[in-house]
């Protein structure tokens, strides 16, 4: 069953055609690969899907409801989490507070809770919170600042925070990038478990196609804002299109 739709997406920014005709799906608890070159409109195809840009023309549907001209948290409520390229973590704030940020959109609204500062709500979220950081393994950096924290738990951070949302679709923009050999095997583990652990899908953004390769069931290749390949791993791989774009040069 298809979990995301996106048809004939454009968004152009003046005179650039960031993507021009995008379609793909996205199936309830698969992991799909979207690979390009650099510029090729991969993370804009996310900040499309997650209510950062408007797209100029096409749709994006999402369990049956458009997401077009949805705000960010109100994308989240429905169930998308993402991370980001560049880390977007509170750095100053401890790895708890982090990742209980990302369960804010489960809290109630209580005015006489914020009040007399009860936070009787706030225990069933610290054990959503206790599981991810379980399965993180970030025992160790729980009352951290994520300032003091290695890189690598930094990135576990974020897609823990992601994590928290409890998200239908988890949107990965490039999750590997910038760790160690030993740190990117257990990150690639990690995102294989979160589809049977959390039951969520993944669309992932990832330059190592090894990787890429590895965890996805399909692939979806981009240049120049333009879909050009989309298939099993080994048939994006293979196709003359996406050869000339990593390699420019003809087949």
């Amino acid at each position: 069953m298809d979990l995301l739709n996106v048809t004939r997406l454009f968004i152009r920014f003046g005179g650039i055609q960031a993507l021009a005709g995008v379609d793909f799906r996205v199936e309830e608890n698969e992991i799909l690969s979207v690979i390009g070159p650099n510029g090729s409109g991969k993370t804009t195809l996310f900040n499309c899907i997650s209510g950062v840009y408007r797209p100029t023309a096409g749709e994006i549907v999402f369990r049956g409801e458009s997401l077009l001209g949805l705000s960010p948290d109100a994308v989240a409520v429905r169930g998308i989490a993402r991370t980001f390229q560049n880390l977007r973590l509170f750095m100053h704030m401890t790895v708890m507070d982090n990742l209980l940020l990302g369960r804010h959109i489960k809290f109630r609204k209580n005015p006489l809770h914020a009040v007399f500062r009860i936070r009787t709500e706030e225990v069933p979220h610290r054990g959503a919170v206790e599981e991810i950081i379980d399965f993180l393994d970030l025992q160790a950096y729980r009352n951290s600042l994520v300032a003091d924290c290695p890189y690598g738990v930094q990135k576990r951070v974020e897609l823990g925070r992601a994590l928290a949302v409890e998200p239908k679709l988890l949107l990965l923009d490039e999750p590997i990038a910038g760790l160690t050999s030993e740190e990117k095997q257990e990150f690639a583990y990690q995102i294989m478990e979160i589809r049977g652990r959390f039951k969520t899908a993944i669309l992932l953004v990832e330059h190592d196609l090894r990787v890429a390769s590895k965890l996805a069931d399909r692939m979806v290749a981009f240049e120049s804002g333009l879909e050009i390949a989309q298939g099993t791993p080994e048939e994006v791989q293979r196709h003359p299109k996406v050869i000339r774009a990593y390699l420019g040069e003809d087949v």
